[in-house]
């Protein structure tokens, strides 16, 4: 599939109504919803909108660097690819596109546990890869993923957190969606010939990280984290990094926009673990403003799917670089030459 780019989209919404034309309504959905009445995933978006870039001037800053390190992994921005399940439903080349894009791009993927191809397929592509992981009961089987993950390339393990059952989906109940189509299937869970059921575990405690970190040498990361006792415990616990995130609005509804709950983890953690974020990142304007009040990075999932659907490998190349031009032009606007800077008090104020 080749995207059109004349006129094209020219903003990652664009993509999303592109691609709405091109996927079937069933997978559509399954991409577009969250839980429920889908509050959060609204939340999301609507807090980036409640805060103002206050731009400082005169600063010399000339042209902003936009490169990263994230846990001993650089990137060329703080712009990461959020885990995200089954690409093939948006394209037939699935995870694989969107991986060579990432590698184009500079950009750190999040290879979602379940993906559609394995994680070794994935790496094959060349690109810059985490490993994320649903705790699964089963230590010996989530060992087993691990040291496929390592093996592959893999440079950090984020750990999903806030599902301990899978949240309502009622689009998909309306659409009768509780079941891949032939030929697709769960990659990575793949074991002596048969596919195993992922396993969502409510007994899943602190103990199961505590064991985790034996298991690797890997930095691991905290996904899912609302709550900053949560974020003190993570620390305590030896987590290298969090990932403040309300799973997209797709777990529970009415949880706050992950945006909301990011300065209060960041006064919690106090610089001592890095901080990403996700959810209802559509804007380079976006990017910045988490970074302003205490990310480091932050993660997009739906519009890398929407320019998959869209476009195949270049609808994802198009999406990373119209962020990047985005978030290029803003750090000038304010006055930043770095997204460190915007961290930090030199660019204090800078929301309003």
């Amino acid at each position: 599939m080749t995207l059109d780019l004349t006129p094209g989209p020219v903003n990652l919404r664009d993509f999303e109504t592109a691609a709405r034309d091109r996927l079937d309504p069933v997978y559509y959905d399954y991409f577009a919803s969250g839980a429920q009445d889908e509050l959060t995933v609204a939340a999301n978006e609507e807090a980036f909108r409640r805060h103002s870039l206050v731009p400082r001037v005169l600063r010399g800053a000339g042209r902003p660097r936009l490169d990263v390190t994230v846990l001993g992994t650089p990137a060329a921005m703080p712009v990461l690819l959020a885990p995200t399940a089954f690409h093939r439903l948006a394209h037939p080349e699935g995870e694989p596109a969107t991986a060579r894009a990432a590698a184009a791009a500079g950009v750190i993927m999040i290879a979602a546990m379940l993906s559609t191809v394995t994680v070794e397929e994935i790496a094959a592509t060349g690109a810059t890869l985490w490993f994320q992981l649903y705790p699964q009961p089963d230590l010996a089987f989530t060992g087993s993923l691990i040291r496929r993950a390592e093996a592959a390339g893999c440079r950090a393990l984020v750990v999903t957190a806030d599902s301990p059952a899978l949240g309502r989906n009622e689009r998909g109940d309306r659409n009768d969606f509780h079941d891949l189509p032939a030929g697709i299937h769960c990659a990575n869970m793949g074991e002596n010939g048969h596919v195993r059921q992922v396993v969502l575990s409510p007994d899943i405690s602190w103990e199961y990280l505590d064991r985790l970190r034996a298991m690797t040498s890997l930095p691991i990361l905290l996904k899912g984290v609302l709550h900053p006792r949560d974020a003190r415990l993570a620390v305590e616990h030896g987590v290298d990094g969090i990932v403040v995130s309300n799973h997209g609005g797709r777990q529970l509804d009415t949880t706050p926009a992950s945006l909301d709950r990011l300065p209060l983890i960041a006064a919690e953690v106090g610089g001592r673990v890095p901080l990403l974020l996700d959810g209802g990142v559509r804007r380079g304007t976006d990017v910045v403003k988490a970074l302003a009040l205490g990310a480091t990075a932050v993660a997009i999932g739906r519009p890398v799917l929407w320019g998959l659907a869209t476009g195949g490998e270049e609808g994802v190349g198009r999406v990373l670089s119209l962020l990047r031009a985005e978030l290029d032009n803003a750090l000038t606007l304010c006055g930043a030459a770095t997204p460190g800077e915007v961290t930090g008090d030199e660019l204090g104020g800078i929301l309003a």
